[in-house]
């Protein structure tokens, strides 16, 4: 079956870096458009940012643009989230998931399978 595990998540101060990792099985990977979402407590999901299947195309939620980079390795089935600058409205748990289409989309619903999430906590 597929399965979509995250890692890499944690606590950072305002301003630092971390980058957390999805890695996927069960899937043809590089047939799959990767998205990222997150969810803040008492908040609904919301897009961060998606790739296309070779990674030349992306898109970004306006709130994390400039500050965060999706690429993904289809030779290990990963994709991956930098998050550079971190601020403490970027808490949540962030969850990687996989949509089977060429086409990049900004809804969850528009995606078929989902991981488990990984926490990001950014103190000030």
């Amino acid at each position: 079956q597929v399965q979509l595990v995250e890692s890499g998540g944690g606590l950072v101060q305002a301003g630092e870096s971390l980058r957390v990792s999805c890695v996927a099985s069960g899937l043809l990977f590089s047939r799959h458009v990767m998205g990222w979402f997150r969810q803040a407590p008492g908040k609904e999901r919301e897009f961060a940012a998606a790739i296309g299947w070779s990674g030349s195309s992306t898109d970004y939620a306006d709130s994390v643009k400039g500050r965060f980079t999706i690429s993904r390795d289809n030779a290990k089935n990963t994709v991956y989230l930098q998050m550079n600058n971190l601020k403490p409205e970027d808490t949540a748990v962030y969850y990687c998931s996989a949509r089977g289409s060429a086409t990049l989309r900004l809804t969850p619903g528009a995606y078929d399978y989902w991981g488990q999430g990984t926490q990001v906590t950014v103190s000030s």
